[in-house]
């Protein structure tokens, strides 16, 4: 089982990091600095994963960091998701 807990950790942290490559790569293509849909739904994959390997450890410095993390996430995907409901509600009323 620890093996099992110790791959979950290694999980989480490769989908963390893996959104710092998808931020780099679109900024890149874009020729300015971007943060993609992608970047906060690895965000929240990782941060999530590795709250659950923190908590298993019971880390609470790890604890603390990583659920505070979630809560900026998700807000930003919140506010990604109004901004995109209002876009398409000016867009149904535009003449």
């Amino acid at each position: 089982m620890e093996k099992a807990w110790l791959a979950l950790g290694f999980v989480a942290q490769g989908l963390f990091s893996a959104r710092f490559l998808v931020q780099w790569i679109a900024s890149e293509r874009a020729g300015k600095s971007v943060v993609p849909l992608a970047f906060w739904f690895l965000s929240v994959a990782g941060g999530a994963l590795l709250l659950v390997y923190a908590i298993w450890r019971k880390d609470p410095v790890f604890i603390l960091g990583q659920g505070a993390g979630l809560v900026v996430y998700a807000r930003n995907l919140i506010l990604i998701y109004k901004e995109r409901m209002r876009s398409k509600t000016s867009q149904a009323t535009a003449p």
